[in-house]
């Protein structure tokens, strides 16, 4: 029973748990980034008066500058086993897969503020940076899991490697059986173990000149 637990935990690990650590990780540094950046903007990092240090344009700047980190980590860490030969197309699909994690909390907030009447700054909070968030999160992960980054893909490395694997074995060819050894035209196995017939005779036949003994009742 331990190693059998031993094997599913392993499995669980490799093909789940291990993506799920990475991706907590790499998706905890974005959103340091996406905060520090937006107040930053907000105070003026890039001059007074600006598109970038209004509300809009420092969260959209922030949360860009978040997404592609968050690629870029994901690609090359998390998931850098199944990462994709077009890396434009794999960003592109990646960026939808992330407004979409992002409508779910802003639909969430919606939801709670509009339609349940909960308009307290708590309430959003916990709508929009609670609620909102975990379902975006087990959102974004499946999708990145299992559509941008799937095993699948057919630009996915792991897929092509295991392409190039199945064509190797199908068209290697398998090493030929050794020819049965013969004998003086006879095949070895005729000739017992560990003995070699006379010279001039072919296993199973007597030697030359000699003699077969005469049948039983004759001289």
């Amino acid at each position: 029973m331990p190693a059998t637990f031993r094997t599913v935990a392993m499995r669980a690990w490799n093909g789940f748990l291990a993506y799920l650590v990475k991706f907590g990780v790499v998706g905890l540094i974005g959103l340091l980034i996406d905060v520090a950046l937006f107040n930053a903007l907000r105070l003026g990092l890039l001059g007074s008066d600006t598109w970038a240090q209004s509300a809009i344009g420092a969260k959209t700047v922030s949360t860009t500058v978040a997404i592609v980190f968050n690629w870029l980590g994901n690609r090359y860490w998390t998931f850098r086993r199944h990462r994709r030969r077009h890396a434009l197309r794999e960003f592109a699909e990646y960026a939808i897969v992330s407004l979409g994690g992002m409508g779910i909390a802003l639909l969430c907030l919606w939801v709670s503020h509009y339609v349940l009447g909960y308009t307290s700054l708590l309430a959003d909070n916990i709508a929009t940076n609670v609620v909102g968030l975990a379902l975006g999160t087990a959102f974004r992960f499946l999708l990145y899991r299992y559509w941008v980054f799937g095993h699948h893909r057919a630009d996915g490395l792991s897929n092509l490697a295991r392409v190039e694997e199945a064509q190797r074995a199908l068209f290697e060819e398998p090493p030929l059986d050794p020819a049965p050894e013969v004998v003086s035209g006879a095949v070895a196995d005729d000739v017992p173990p560990g003995t070699t017939p006379p010279p001039g005779t072919t296993a199973g036949t007597p030697p030359r000149g000699s003699s077969s003994p005469p049948p039983a009742g004759r001289p």
